[in-house]
Parts: C-alpha cells; structure tokens; sequence
C-alpha cells in the first residue's frame, strides 16, 4: 500500500479543513488508489464513550463514514464530494477509548454511485464494519 505521501494535496487540504476529521482525530495511514483501498487512524477520546464506558455507537457510524466516504473522495477531482446516501452498520464488540484503525474498500465504483465496505479494529478485534452507497456530486456548471 501507498503511504500518506502519495495522498493527494487537494484532499489533505479539503480534510485540514474539515472539523469531522479533527474531532475524530483522523489521519490517513495508507491509500492505494489502484487498488480501491484506504487505512485511517482515529482515536475515539473519553468524550465518545457512553455510560459503560464504551465508544457509543453513533461515534463508530461517524468513523465508518468517515472512512468509506474519504475513500470515494480521494479517487475525484477538486471541487466534487461525494454524499453518503446509505451506511448499514453492525456492531460487532465493544470498543473502549484510544486507537481505532479504520479499514475501507470499493465493492463497486460507477462514474455517479459507489459501494464501498469499511471496518473499524481495535487491535485484533473487529468492533464494527458497514456498507456505505455513496453518491458523487460534481460542481453545477451553470
């Protein structure tokens, strides 16, 4: 896999930009564009953690669209983004705070929707995976 540096500069522009990214703590560990792929660190802090002291389901969604939705972004042009229109999410273990390494690939990329599976781990375990149906958006030429 690519590492950070073959991350394209208008996309690490967009992302420095983007409070999302800076409230998970996000940070593109390896993107392979040829081969539709994308590994993000994220740190789920104290603040995502809900009364059993896991990270509360709603903050592993937003890591898992995240994830998928920056996969899809990094293969545009400058200036078009893409809209999550569907992620069905399952919950597969707990996750308590600190890293979580988020995992994602195209299961299908068309010229205006994407399919694309992600996975979050937290060391060895596999604490919750999606399927995302992303919608290109391209800038109106009007």
């Amino acid at each position: 896999m690519s590492t950070t540096a073959s991350i394209p500069a208008s996309l690490q522009a967009l992302l420095s930009q983007t409070p999302v990214t800076h409230l998970l703590d996000q940070q593109i560990q390896a993107l392979d564009l040829a081969a539709g792929t994308i590994v993000v660190h994220y740190q789920a802090t104290e603040q995502f953690l809900n009364p059993a002291r896991q990270v509360q389901g709603g903050m592993l969604s937003a890591m898992l669209d995240d994830v998928t939705a920056v996969l899809v972004t990094a293969t545009l042009e400058p200036g078009t983004f893409c809209a999550t229109l569907s992620l069905n999410t399952s919950f597969l273990s707990s996750a308590k705070a600190g890293p979580v390494i988020g995992k994602a690939r195209f299961e299908r990329q068309g010229k205006n929707i994407c399919n694309v599976c992600g996975e979050l781990w937290q060391g060895d375990t596999l604490v919750a995976s999606a399927t995302a149906v992303c919608m290109v958006r391209r800038p109106s030429s009007t």
